[in-house]
C-alpha cells in the first residue's frame, strides 16, 4: 500500500517537474511595486480561432487541430525554445492541480483532457488551449504592474495573430465563447494581500464601493472561490465599449485606492491597539514555527497574519518570498508532491506543519 501512495504522486520528468517543484517562477519571487500591498499582476486575452467552432461545439479532432496550429505558431517566435508544453491528458490530476493551485492553469482546463498550456520558463507567461475559448493567454507581473503584464501580453498576442487567424469583428471586437468577454477579451487583476482591513472590519465596505464603480473583488483562485489568506482579486467586468488602456487605467486607480485605505487600516492598528496586533501576529508566528498539524485554512490565516507583520517591520529576519512561496506550497497537491505521497486530510495536516517548519527555519538561516 505504501508503494502504491508513492508510486501515484512519483517525480515527473524533465521541465514539467521544475514547474511542479518551484512554488514561484522567476516573475514573481521578488516583491514588485507597492508590493507591501500588491501580491501581483495578471492580464488574460481571450482569443479564437476563426476558423474552428467555439470549444464547447468542438469534436476531439477540432481541438487537436487548435493545439497543432498553436503549437506552429509558437515555434515562430523568436523566444520558442524558452516555452514548455503540458498536455493536460499527459500528466496526472495532482499535476494539473499543482499547475491550478500556481494559477498556471485554471480548474476548467484541468479537467479537460484535450487541453494544454504552453508556459514559459519563467512563468511570467501562460497560454491555455482549448479552454473556454481556444486561447487564454495569461501574463504575470510582481506587484501593481498592470501596465507591464499588459505589454507582455500584447507582445505575444501580436506574435501568435501573426501565424494564426483571429476571430474579429469590426464592430463587436474580439469574438469569444461568452459574451461577457466579447470587445477587447481581456481580463485584467490585482492580487491584494488586505488583512488590516479584515481586521477593523471595513473590508465589506471596500468592496461594495469596487463593485459600484464596475470591477469585481474575487477569491485567490477567481470567479466562485473563497478568499483565504486574506488575499483579494480586483478585476475589471466590463470588455466591451472601453479600449484596453481604458479598462486598464480604471483598475489601476481602483487598486492604488484599495493599497491606500488597506495602509490606512494598518495605522489604525498600530496607533489604536498596537499590543493587539502584535500579540495576534507573534501567535501566529509561534503556531507557524511550532504546530504539528496545521490546516490549509488555518496555515493561510497564519502566513498572512506573519507577512503583515513583516511589512510593518514587526517581524524580522523572515523575507516576505518565504511567506508567500508558503501560499504555495502549503496547497494539498503541491505538499504531496514534495513528500512524494498520497496522503489522507490528517497526514496533510502534520506534513504541512513540517513543511512550514523547515521552509521558514532555512528562510531565516538564508537571511
Amino acid at each position: 500500500m505504501a508503494e502504491e501512495r508513492a508510486r501515484s504522486f512519483a517525480p515527473l520528468d524533465g521541465e514539467v517537474d521544475r514547474f511542479l517543484r518551484t512554488p514561484l517562477g522567476a516573475a514573481l519571487r521578488e516583491e514588485g511595486p507597492e508590493g507591501d500591498v500588491a501580491v501581483s499582476s495578471r492580464v488574460r486575452l481571450a482569443r479564437n480561432l476563426r476558423e474552428f467552432p467555439f470549444p464547447t461545439a468542438m469534436r476531439p479532432r477540432d481541438a487537436q487541430a487548435v493545439l497543432t496550429r498553436v503549437e506552429s505558431a509558437l515555434a515562430a517566435f523568436p523566444d520558442a525554445a524558452q516555452y514548455v508544453r503540458i498536455r493536460m491528458g499527459e500528466i496526472p490530476p495532482f499535476a494539473r492541480g499543482i499547475l491550478v493551485e500556481k494559477h498556471l492553469i485554471s480548474p476548467l482546463l484541468a479537467e479537460n483532457p484535450a487541453g494544454a498550456v504552453i508556459v514559459r520558463q519563467d512563468e511570467a507567461v501562460s497560454l491555455m488551449v482549448n479552454e473556454e475559448d481556444h486561447l487564454r493567454l495569461q501574463t504575470f507581473a510582481a506587484g501593481l504592474a498592470l501596465q507591464e503584464a499588459y505589454r507582455e501580453a500584447d507582445h505575444v498576442d501580436d506574435l501568435l495573430a501573426a501565424h494564426l487567424d483571429i476571430a474579429f469583428d469590426p464592430r463587436y471586437g474580439f469574438l469569444t465563447a461568452c459574451p461577457t468577454n466579447v470587445g477587447t477579451g481581456m481580463r485584467a487583476s490585482v492580487m491584494l494581500h488586505l488583512p488590516a482591513l479584515a481586521l477593523t472590519r471595513t473590508l465589506g465596505q471596500v468592496v461594495e464601493a469596487v463593485q459600484k464603480v464596475g470591477l469585481v473583488v474575487r477569491g485567490i483562485y477567481g470567479e466562485g472561490t473563497e478568499a483565504e489568506g486574506n488575499l483579494y482579486q480586483v478585476s475589471n467586468q466590463v470588455t466591451l465599449g472601453l479600449s484596453e488602456g481604458e479598462l486598464l487605467e480604471n483598475l489601476l486607480g481602483i487598486a492604488r485606492q484599495v493599497i491606500e485605505q488597506e495602509r490606512r487600516a494598518r495605522d489604525v492598528l498600530l496607533r489604536e491597539d498596537r499590543v493587539a496586533l502584535e500579540d495576534r501576529i507573534y501567535r501566529s508566528y509561534g503556531i507557524l514555527t511550532s504546530a504539528r498539524r496545521i490546516s490549509t485554512r488555518e496555515a493561510m490565516e497564519r502566513i498572512s497574519d506573519v507577512l503583515l507583520g513583516v511589512h510593518l517591520g514587526l517581524v524580522q529576519g523572515i523575507p516576505s518570498r518565504a511567506l508567500r512561496e508558503l501560499w504555495v506550497m502549503i496547497r494539498p497537491n503541491f505538499l504531496q508532491y514534495t513528500f512524494g505521497e498520497s496522503l489522507g486530510p490528517a497526514e496533510r495536516d502534520e506534513r504541512r506543519a513540517v513543511l512550514i517548519r523547515r521552509h521558514l527555519k532555512e528562510a531565516m538561516a538564508r537571511g
